[in-house]
């Protein structure tokens, strides 16, 4: 198959087409090297001088009609008027500009609402320093806790809970459905939790490790494993004889996700560790209004007198706070028992190093109502039904 290209001659017999050029009607050329004026005519002259065209008057340059720059310094039928100079160091703009000179992310917020809030959004300025200001004349009253606080005062879930409750418009306030991080509510309002927040949270699992010495109790450091790498299948106490073995729970992974320990045990330190996923349970234990009674037993080398003995059970200050009330009496000729309501780093150590008492061996036996009991060394059960601490 061939192909074959045909150029097409022009024909010299047909007329050629040709633009008709623009001519000035005024045969001055204009000065290029001048700013052209574009400014209105006074309403006075225009009325004084009735053949003044319309596109005149405007001082707009028509080139729909006649093709002339009208207004311009060379048109001899218009009078010329000078523009009055903008005030120096005055912004006569109404709505700021946003600087193209700043990143976006440091531009000023743009404040949104609605009409039936009294928002404006007309004289409400978008960009800059003056939205800024707006922002902050308008800004919801500090004085109001926010909705995550108030949740967790009440004892409904930790404030970490909240926020994901919040996230997933889980959460209710005085009939509105709230899902904004932050949002600020009256104490007294009513809270209403999604039966959803609550079967996430009825999942969440409480853990009883019997830490052993040489863990630590959160983020491994200085080599150190965290006492979290023993809770595993093959370390589960499943001789536990209160266990109700008809309700034994399966280990799954998902159990892993968020779990973290309530509350610290020294590195050589022994005894009962509480890991939970139930941010009630970490408040409670490790708020700051926090009261719950913690036990230890600890064997101790040196002498120690009635004096020293008072002043173990009130009377020390630690860091220039002063310690809460203790309990503390002798177990045996060698061991202390301990019962602190607070959980300062190393506190017992230090509190028998300022009586002139050496500790050899520190045992955590108790927490609350929840006993460590039998369960053994490096070994772990749930938290049962029946427990509180």
């Amino acid at each position: 198959m061939t192909t074959l290209k045909l150029n097409k001659k022009p024909d010299d017999n047909l007329p050629k087409a040709s633009k008709t050029p623009v001519r000035r009607s005024n045969s001055i050329q204009r000065d290029r090297s001048i700013a052209q004026a574009n400014t209105p005519i006074k309403a006075e002259q225009a009325e004084a001088d009735p053949s003044t065209p319309l596109a005149s008057k405007t001082g707009q340059r028509n080139h729909r009609f006649d093709g002339k720059a009208h207004g311009s310094p060379h048109s001899e039928d218009v009078p010329i008027t000078t523009k009055p100079a903008r005030p120096a160091g005055v912004d006569t703009r109404t709505t700021p500009r946003p600087d193209k000179n700043e990143p976006q992310y440091r531009q000023a917020p743009r404040r949104g609402g609605k009409v039936r809030d009294g928002y404006d959004s007309i004289n409400t300025p978008q960009y800059g320093s003056a939205a800024k200001a707006a922002y902050k004349s308008t800004a919801i009253s500090t004085d109001l806790p926010r909705l995550s606080k108030v949740m967790a005062e009440r004892g409904l879930c930790s404030r970490r809970e909240a926020d994901e409750w919040i996230m997933n418009s889980w959460v209710m306030v005085d009939g509105v459905i709230i899902d904004t991080l932050g949002t600020r509510i009256n104490p007294d309002a009513e809270i209403i939790i999604s039966s959803y927040a609550h079967e996430v949270q009825a999942e969440a699992v409480t853990i009883i490790l019997h830490k052993p010495v040489g863990y630590v109790s959160g983020q491994a450091e200085d080599g150190y494993e965290p006492a979290i790498v023993l809770v595993h299948p093959d370390n589960e106490w499943l001789d536990d004889p209160l266990l109700n073995q008809h309700h034994a729970k399966e280990f799954q992974r998902r159990f892993l996700n968020g779990l973290a320990p309530a509350g610290r045990l020294d590195i050589d330190s022994t005894g009962m560790l509480v890991l939970t996923q139930d941010g009630r349970i970490a408040r409670h234990l490790i708020g700051e209004d926090s009261s719950v009674e913690k036990e230890y037993l600890v064997r101790v080398e040196g002498e120690l007198t009635d004096a020293d003995m008072q002043r173990l059970n009130f009377g020390l200050s630690l860091d220039g706070e002063k310690l809460k009330p203790a309990k503390v009496s002798w177990q045996n000729e060698d061991q202390l028992r301990f019962v602190l309501r607070e959980g300062k780093k190393r506190q017992i150590r230090r509190m028998c190093e300022m009586v002139g008492l050496h500790v050899v061996g520190l045992k955590r036996v108790r927490i609350g109502s929840v006993n460590l009991g039998k369960l053994p060394v490096g070994q772990w059960r749930y938290l049962r039904h029946d427990e509180r601490f």
